[in-house]
């Protein structure tokens, strides 16, 4: 489960607006080919040394981005690299910057040239990350697509763009990468009650419940599940099996907690939104 998704997961159920700012994935390293990177360093380091500074860097960019700014920019001009360059678009995107952040990451897998494609893809999603923290999931999608294509067996990444699209509210592509996540990561609860909401979005609560029925054969207890299967009963006029399921939530859940809210607003009249509205998911740390 990425973090982009722990964060995101409430949200997009209700389908309210997302958070104004979400932690930034870290970069996995991958396998090289004849590189230092196959030697245990850092994704974006080239020498012991480089690796330290690297690190120091990344931990202040993520604890004080502000001060970190003038860290990474003195760096990168003594020579810090494409290591410099992405401490830098980290203390943008944790300051709040993310346009700049987006587009210093794409620049960055660019610049990688065609070498490295798992981590040009992981670089693409951090750039889908913060296109979404802006508010322009267009731009994310598009972001996200790249990275597909160079890791299209990633199954964080189908639920990046399929989270994307559903702030797009193109829900038959949200369903259709939520579709190709499960082919990677079959019974996957969280992944189920994603694509349950986009088909409730998308008209077709039949198909809603069936996926909150299937997540919940898994994880019987699972809150979210069951509040997905409310709105999904509510969807087809079934009040009673609805008020069952959200009732149970209000017993599972802390009082006055997220879930505790959505099932409270189940019990009541009003459907939930259906717009996502998205400032900023979810991308993702591992």
């Amino acid at each position: 489960m990425s973090f982009r998704l722990q964060t995101l997961l409430p949200l997009f159920l209700t389908l309210a607006a997302l958070p104004a700012a979400a932690q930034m994935r870290e970069l996995q390293t991958d396998p090289g080919v004849g590189t230092s990177f196959d030697k245990g360093l850092g994704p974006l380091a080239t020498t012991p040394d480089h690796e330290r500074r690297y690190t120091d860097c990344m931990r202040l960019a993520r604890t004080e981005p502000l001060k970190a700014l003038p860290v990474a920019e003195k760096w990168i001009g003594e020579g810090g690299g494409l290591g410099a360059r992405h401490c830098v678009a980290i203390a943008m995107f944790e300051s709040g910057k993310y346009v700049p952040a987006a587009t210093q990451l794409e620049a960055i897998s660019r610049d990688m040239g065609t070498e490295r494609p798992g981590l040009r893809a992981e670089l693409l999603a951090q750039a889908g990350q913060a296109w979404i923290e802006a508010g322009q999931a267009e731009n994310a999608a598009a972001a996200q697509s790249l990275a597909l294509d160079l890791k299209g067996t990633d199954p964080d990444l189908w639920i990046d763009r399929g989270l994307s699209y559903a702030a797009m509210k193109a829900w038959p592509r949200a369903i259709s990468d939520f579709d190709h996540a499960l082919n990677l990561r079959a019974k996957d609860v969280d992944i189920l009650i994603l694509r349950a909401a986009a088909w409730r979005n998308a008209g077709d609560p039949k198909q809603a419940l069936e996926d909150a029925q299937y997540a919940l054969r898994i994880a019987p207890d699972h809150s979210e599940a069951l509040l997905e299967r409310g709105f999904a009963y509510r969807a087809l006029g079934n009040k009673t099996a609805a008020d069952i399921d959200f009732k149970k939530v209000i017993e599972l859940v802390p009082p006055g907690s997220d879930a505790a809210r959505r099932a409270e607003t189940g019990l009541g009249v009003d459907q939930p939104a259906v717009t996502p509205a998205p400032a900023a998911n979810g991308p993702r740390k591992r």
